[in-house]
């Protein structure tokens, strides 16, 4: 699994544990939903911009985000 997976993954994960839809995500982190969910299968190579706008929108921060044991070799 390469590091867009990985991260769309997460991100998948953590929008459904919050309840959230990807319209609602989109929205909050303005974001299109058809980005968002290109990401989440892993299809884009995002900005670190863009990461950043998902993840304060899925109320956590960079290094929660990315201590996942997923992210580690």
């Amino acid at each position: 699994m390469d590091i867009k997976e990985k991260f769309g993954n997460k991100v998948k994960n953590l929008r459904e544990e919050k309840g959230f839809s990807i319209e609602y995500l989109a929205n909050i982190s303005n974001v299109d939903r058809n980005y968002i969910s290109d990401i989440e299968k892993g299809k884009r190579n995002i900005s670190i911009v863009i990461a950043e706008k998902i993840i304060n929108a899925l109320d956590t921060d960079l290094t929660t985000f990315f201590s996942d044991k997923n992210f580690k070799k």
